[in-house]
C-alpha cells in the first residue's frame, strides 16, 4: 500500500428538479462559483435591468402623452363641476324669476332682487371652491403619476434583487457544499497520514529489534524496510 497523496479541490453543486442552479469550482489557482439562470429567470431579469436604466432619467418628468392625459383628465373635472354647478343654480334662478313674474308681473323689485343677489353670491362661491378643488385635483393627478412612476421602477428593482438574493442563496449553497467536501478530504487525508506514520514508527522500531539478532534477524530487519516503501 503506497503514501497516499494530499486530495485533489472538490467542487460543489446545487440541483433543483434535476437541474445544477449552482456550482463552485477551481480553475488554477482562483476558485468560481456560478449561478445558472433559466431561460424564463434571464428573461425577466434583463427585461427588469433594461426597463430600470431607461425609465430612471425620465423619472419626475411627464412625456407629451402623458400631459395631455393629466390636462384631458382635469378638463373634464372641471366640466363636470361646473355642470353640477349649472344644474343646480339655473333651475333656480329660473324657478325665481318665474315666481316674480307671475306675481308682479317684471323683474323690477327689491325683493327679486335681492334672492336673486343671495343665489348669484352663492353660485360664485361655488365657482370659487370649484377653483380651488380643481388646483387641488391637479396636484393629486401629478402625484398619483409621480407614485405611479416609483411604484414602477420599484417592481423592476424589486426584480433585480430577487434574481440578485436568490443567486446568492444558491451560490452560498454550493460554496458551503464544496467546503463541506474539502474539510472531509483534509480530514481523511491527515487519519490516511497518521495512520501512516504510526505504522513507519513500528516498522522502524521492529527493524531495530530485528538487527541485534545475527543474520536472521538482518534478512528480516531488511525485509521490513522493503515493505516501508509500498506503506
Amino acid at each position: 500500500m503506497g503514501k497516499s497523496s494530499y486530495p485533489a479541490y472538490s467542487g460543489g453543486s446545487v440541483t433543483l428538479n434535476g437541474q445544477e442552479k449552482a456550482s463552485s469550482y477551481r480553475k488554477g489557482n482562483t476558485v468560481y462559483t456560478n449561478y445558472n439562470m433559466s431561460d424564463a429567470e434571464k428573461k425577466a431579469f434583463d427585461y427588469a435591468q433594461n426597463s430600470f436604466a431607461e425609465s430612471l432619467p425620465k423619472l419626475n418628468t411627464f412625456d407629451a402623452n402623458t400631459r395631455q392625459n393629466l390636462n384631458n383628465q382635469l378638463s373634464a373635472y372641471t366640466q363636470n363641476g361646473m355642470k353640477i354647478i349649472n344644474d343646480t343654480y339655473t333651475p333656480l334662478i329660473k324657478d325665481l324669476q318665474n315666481d316674480v313674474a307671475r306675481r308682479f308681473g317684471n323683474f323690477d323689485n327689491s325683493a327679486f332682487m335681492d334672492e336673486l343677489s343671495s343665489l348669484e353670491d352663492k353660485r360664485s362661491d361655488a365657482m370659487s371652491a370649484l377653483a380651488n378643488d380643481v388646483m387641488a385635483q391637479s396636484n393629486n393627478l401629478v402625484n398619483n403619476e409621480l407614485t405611479q412612476q416609483y411604484n414602477y421602477l420599484n417592481f423592476l428593482y424589486n426584480i433585480q434583487n430577487n434574481t440578485y438574493n436568490n443567486a446568492l442563496n444558491y451560490m452560498n449553497a454550493a460554496s458551503s457544499n464544496s467546503a463541506a467536501g474539502n474539510d472531509y478530504n483534509a480530514k481523511a487525508y491527515a487519519a490516511n497520514q497518521g495512520a501512516s506514520s504510526s505504522l513507519d514508527n513500528y516498522a522502524n522500531l521492529a527493524s531495530s529489534a530485528l538487527s541485534f539478532m545475527g543474520p536472521y534477524g538482518m534478512a528480516a530487519a531488511a525485509a521490513i524496510q522493503v515493505g516501508k516503501e509500498f506503506i
